[in-house]
Formats: C-alpha cells, structure tokens, sequence
C-alpha cells in the first residue's frame, strides 16, 4: 500500500511539473515515467535536466509512434521508414531504463513482428517486461559489453574508485586520491583482487607510493 501511495505521490509531482510544459501530453509523459523504477523517479525529481532528459525521449517515443501508425496504414513503399521510426522509438523507452545493453535489447524487440513491436510501443507495462526478458537473456549469455550510449562500465568503476579511496586513505590519506587514480588504471579483476585481499592492496599502494615518490 505505502508503494502505491508513493507512487501516486510522484506522479502528482510529475505531473504538475510537466504540465507547464506539454499541457496536452502531461498525463500520457506522466505515465510512461511512472513505468521507471521509484528511485529513479526519485532522482529526477531533484535533477531538472534528467528530468528534461526523460520527458524529451518519452515525448520523441509518442511522436514516433503517431508516425509509425500512420506508416504502418501506408503503402509498401514506407515500409523500410516504417521499420527505421519503430527502432528509433523503441531505443528511446529502452535507453530511459539505464540497462547498460540499450541497443542490444532494442535490436532483440525488433526481430518481432511489427504489430508485436507497435503494440509494445503502446503499452508500458508489456514493453517493461520484454525489456527485463530480454535483460534476463542478455545476463544469461555473460554479454558484459555495453552499448556507448550507457553507462554501467562507467558506474563499476567509480564504485570501484569509491571503494578503493576510502581504503587508501587509510593508509596514506595525503596522497589517496593519486594513489587510487593509479590503481584505477589496472583492469577490473585485478581490482577486484585487491579490495578482496588487503596484502595485495598494501603491495600495489607501496609501488603506487614510490612511483609518485611519496614515501616518507
């Protein structure tokens, strides 16, 4: 119950902050951003230009899908546009869920038929569940590349750096932030090695301490 009233508090503060803007789409914008996890919700609520982010991609995704329709009742000819608005739709619900695999998934729901695809498009909800389908298979076949447009390689290193730093400081608070900086530039199993075992941690922060001459 208390998630239910949550998420009707969000979407009354999402709506009366995008209805200044988009007056005739607030409610669908609304509901389309409610579909996204409650922190996120939370995030944007407090950042305006993530916020001008996601409800510029929900309201390309409407446009398209007006066009696609319109397409899609077309002739033959406009099938190959047709096919081009879905996908650039599509990629614009999928980037907002931050899954680190944005074109991977678009590309695996576009291998559907397009009726498939339109009906997607239109509903939120059933477009969620394909995006954590096909997330759930894309983890399943160890996919660890990420598409250039996301960010969790990014994300997996500052929670590496965050780590690392406050176990450096420790040791050597004057010089940490060098320190980390250098050992941030080895590969992500090592790091992991050295967060798991501190002998290895203190060897790499002593090399790390004489190549920046900072041992006392």
């Amino acid at each position: 119950m208390d998630k239910e009233d949550d998420l009707e508090t969000l979407g009354e503060q999402l709506y009366s902050l995008i209805y200044p803007k988009h007056k005739e789409n607030a409610a669908k914008l609304t509901g389309m951003l409610l579909e996204l996890p409650v922190a996120v919700l939370s995030q944007m609520l407090q950042d305006e230009a993530m916020l001008t982010a996601a409800v510029e991609k929900a309201l390309r995704a409407l446009q398209l899908a007006l066009k696609s329709s319109e397409v899609a009742r077309g002739d033959d000819d406009d099938v190959s546009e047709a096919a081009d608005s879905l996908g650039e739709q599509l990629f614009e619900l999928v980037d907002v869920y931050r899954t680190g695999h944005s074109q991977k998934i678009t590309g695996m729901l576009l291998e559907q038929q397009k009726e498939a695809v339109l009906q997607l498009l239109s509903d939120p909800k059933l477009l969620e569940e394909h995006v954590n389908l096909a997330l759930k298979t894309l983890k399943e076949q160890n996919i660890e590349e990420t598409d250039l447009s996301d960010t969790s390689e990014a994300d997996e290193t500052d929670r590496l750096g965050e780590k690392l730093f406050s176990l450096v400081e420790q040791v050597d608070p004057l010089h940490a932030n060098g320190i980390t900086g250098m050992l941030l530039e080895m590969d992500s199993a090592s790091l992991h090695q050295l967060l798991a075992d501190r002998t290895k941690l203190d060897v790499a922060v002593k090399k790390a301490q004489a190549a920046l001459g900072s041992e006392s």
